[in-house]
Formats: C-alpha cells, sequence, structure tokens
C-alpha cells in the first residue's frame, strides 16, 4: 500500500506527487504481472490496461468494459524502437509516419509478428500501436513492455478523462488506478491502416489529413454511402 490518499477507494493512486509516484507504479507493475488491470493515464483519456501477452488478463480487460472479441484492444509501447519487435513487413510509410508522431496522437494498424504468443481478440493477424505522449504512461510501459489498452469506461458510456471517472465505471474490476489529474481530453487518437497496399486514414483524431501528407502519401477514408 501507498501512502497517498486514495480517491473513491483504496485503489487509487497519486503520480503526481514524486514522493508517491515510485509506490505507486510499483503496485501497477506488481498487478499487471498477476494479470490483474490498471488504469493509467494516457495524452488523450485514461484507458484501462493489462499485460499483452497474458491472454486471461486481456479478456478480463474485454469483461470490465463489457466489449466483445471482435473489438480487440490497441497495443501501447514505450518507444517506436518496439515497432518492429511487434509488427511485420512494416510499409516505409508507416515507419515515417512513427517517427514524425510518436509519442503522439498516431495510432498504425500494421500486421503483427506471428510468432508473439499472445491472443488480443479476432485481430485477423493485425495490431494496433501507440506510443503515448505521456510521461508516466512511457515511463510504466517502460517496466512493463506492451501492455493491451482501451478507454476507460464502459462500452457506450463516455471516456474517462479522470482517474475518479474511471473507478465509477470500472470499480473492482481494475487493481491499481494511477491518478495523474484531468488528461487533455476527448480527442483520440488518428488511426491509420498500414495493412494494405496503401497507407489509410480509418478514423481522424488529434492528426488530421494536412499533418499526415506533410509526412507521406495517406489516403482518405472512404465517405460513408
Amino acid at each position: 500500500m501507498t501512502d497517498s490518499t486514495p480517491v473513491n477507494g483504496e485503489r487509487i493512486r497519486d503520480v503526481t506527487d514524486e514522493r508517491t509516484r515510485g509506490s505507486a507504479l510499483d503496485e501497477a507493475v506488481a498487478a499487471l504481472g498477476r494479470g490483474e488491470l490498471i488504469v493509467l493515464p494516457t495524452d488523450t483519456v485514461y484507458g484501462v490496461g493489462a499485460d499483452a501477452f497474458t491472454p486471461a488478463a486481456v479478456q478480463g480487460l474485454l469483461d470490465a468494459k463489457g466489449r466483445g472479441r471482435q473489438m480487440p484492444p490497441p497495443v501501447l509501447i514505450g518507444d517506436v524502437r518496439t515497432l518492429d519487435g511487434l509488427a511485420r513487413d512494416v510499409p516505409d510509410g508507416a515507419r515515417a509516419l512513427a517517427q514524425a508522431f510518436w509519442p503522439g496522437g498516431l495510432t498504425l494498424i500494421v500486421r503483427a509478428q506471428p510468432s508473439l504468443a499472445w491472443d488480443l481478440g479476432e485481430t485477423g493477424g493485425t495490431v494496433a500501436l501507440r506510443v503515448p505522449d505521456h510521461a508516466i504512461a512511457r515511463e510504466l510501459l517502460g517496466r512493463t513492455g506492451p501492455l493491451a489498452v482501451s478507454s476507460a469506461n464502459r462500452t457506450g458510456r463516455p471516456a474517462a478523462t479522470s482517474a475518479a471517472q474511471a473507478f465509477d465505471q470500472l470499480g473492482d474490476s481494475v487493481a491499481v488506478y494511477l491518478d495523474a489529474g484531468p488528461t487533455p481530453g476527448l480527442t483520440p487518437s488518428t488511426i491509420v491502416d498500414a495493412t494494405g497496399g496503401n497507407l489509410t486514414v480509418l478514423r481522424f483524431g488529434v492528426l488530421d489529413l494536412v499533418a499526415l501528407r506533410e509526412v507521406t502519401a495517406v489516403e482518405a477514408p472512404e465517405p460513408p454511402v
């Protein structure tokens, strides 16, 4: 247990205070090692995370959100250099985007390394990767390695921009909540599919088409019929 003051229960840990940050991160790392869930801050909203290589933990994440395997969670990594360890056949354009916008609001869908011992759901052999632009998140990822992370909310409810909001929705299904104060807001990352012949935007968020095309050729999403 840390000496931080809990909010909405004993599971929330203050990581804004250097005096309590280390022990809070220790708790989060230990919980992940036991196959439990944590909540962590990101540069968009709070996320609920699990060890990406523990299938039961990933299933627990989906269960906590009320989500099925047909909606696999993205994977957060701490550094762009991790890309080649998790993905294969990464196009040069996708590498250029990663170099330009990681850490930041870019999610890349790439082909997963077939040898990886993970089960994120019905991914079709792909994985969505992102390096968050949040110091606490990257410090944690530097200790844990890749984490399966989805927004910290029940499916169909608003994403949490505070640890307290995340607790109100996920409660005791999460072992440790890392409280870094309010996150920037509800604008999501921009998702680019790099698994086909061309790079294609699947969802606009933090990055617009102009910013992406300053780096490499990217196709806009097909307009709805």
